[in-house]
C-alpha cells in the first residue's frame, strides 16, 4: 500500500501546516497547562529523547517524564534498543498517557520479532502515535505490515530513522517510496549532512522532521561560551543556543534532546519559544561550536 506524501493524520490550521493530533486526545485537552512552546506538525517543538537516559530506572523515569510534561513537551521518543526505556516511559506516564505522543521504533531484522516488539508497545502505551523503523533495519519488510496497522487506525504516522550520513542515500530512497510520514536524523553544528539531501527531500514530500542529537550527544557542551555571546543570541545557556539553532531551521518539526536530569528539561523546553535565530545568529552559534 502506497500513500500520498501529504500527511492525512492531522488537522490543518488556517493557512498553516498540518498539525499532529493524537488519537488519544488533542494537546489542549491533555489536563496540563498548554505548552508555551511553538508548535509545528508534531506539536511543541521540543520533545524528550530516552536514549542512554533512565533505562529501566523507574524512579528516575518518573522524575524526568513529569518534568517534561510540566515543561510542555509532548513527543517522547524511545526504542526497544534503549535498555528498558519503553517500559519505564510507559509506567512513568501512567494516567497522563493522553498528554504524550509516543514516537518509538521497530528494531530487528525479523518481521516476527518486529510484530512482537509492536505488540509489547501496544500493551505498554495503548497504541503508538509515531512508529519508526530504527536505522532502516529491514525497512522494506516492516513497512508492509506497519502500513496495515496505520490503515486500520492503530498507528497515526510511520517514520524511518538513521544516525549515519553513510546511510542517507538509502534513507532518501525510503522517503521517496511515499510510505513514510516522518524522518529522524541528527542535526547540530557538527553534524549537518542531512541539510544536503534529507531536509530538502522531506520538504518536497511533506514529511515531518524529528531531530536526534541536537546537542551532539553532549560533545558540544564541552566548551565555555561567553555570556555576551549568549546575550547576543537572546538565550540563557549554551544548551538553549544549540537547540534553538536547530529549531530555527523551519524544516525541523521537533528536536528530542535526551537527558537523565529532570532539572535540565525545563531549560531545554525554554528553547522552544520564538523569536528564532536569523542567519547571522546561526552563524555565530556555528563559530562558537567550532
Amino acid at each position: 500500500m502506497r500513500r500520498s506524501p501529504a500527511c492525512t493524520h492531522g488537522t490543518r490550521a488556517a493557512g498553516g501546516p498540518a498539525l499532529f493530533r493524537s488519537r488519544f486526545c488533542s494537546w489542549a485537552c491533555c489536563g496540563r497547562t498548554h505548552s508555551l512552546m511553538d508548535e509545528r506538525r508534531l506539536g511543541p517543538v521540543v520533545g524528550l529523547g530516552t536514549w542512554n537516559t533512565f533505562g529501566s530506572d523507574s524512579r528516575l523515569a518518573h522524575a524526568v517524564v513529569d518534568a517534561a510534561l510540566d515543561a510542555g513537551c509532548r513527543v517522547f521518543d524511545s526504542s526497544p534498543m534503549y535498555r528498558g526505556a519503553e517500559a519505564s516511559l510507559a509506567a512513568a506516564l501512567g494516567g497522563r498517557r493522553v498528554a504524550a505522543a509516543i514516537a518509538t521504533k521497530i528494531w530487528t531484522g525479523s518481521v516476527e520479532e518486529g510484530r512482537e516488539q509492536y505488540r509489547r508497545q501496544c500493551e505498554w502505551f495503548g497504541g503508538v502515535e509515531i512508529e519508526q523503523i530504527h536505522n532502516l533495519v529491514a525497512w522494506e519488510q516492516h513497512v508492509e505490515w506497519l502500513e496495515q496497522e496505520r490503515a486500520e487506525g492503530r498507528i497515526d504516522r510511520l517514520g524511518v530513522t538513521h544516525y549515519s550520513p553513510s546511510a542517507f542515500r538509502e534513507l532518501g530512497r525510503a522517503l521517496r517510496s511515499g510510505r513514510f510520514d516522518t524522518v529522524q536524523v541528527p542535526l547540530n553544528p557538527h553534524e549537518r549532512e542531512c541539510e544536503q539531501e534529507i531536509l530538502p527531500l522531506a520538504t518536497e514530500l511533506g514529511i515531518a522532521v524529528i531531530v536526534m542529537r541536537p546537542l551532539g550527544e553532549g560533545t558540544l557542551l564541552r566548551r565555555s561560551v561567553p555570556e555576551e555571546a549568549l546575550a547576543q543570541l537572546g538565550v540563557e545557556s549554551w544548551v538553549q543556543a544549540l537547540l534553538k539553532w536547530a529549531i530555527s531551521d523551519e524544516r525541523v518539526d521537533v528536536v528530542i534532546p535526551a537527558t537523565r536530569n529532570p532539572g535540565h528539561v525545563g531549560e531545554n523546553a525554554a528553547a522552544g519559544k520564538p523569536p528564532w535565530f536569523d542567519a547571522e545568529q546561526r552563524r555565530l552559534v556555528e563559530r562558537l561550536a567550532a
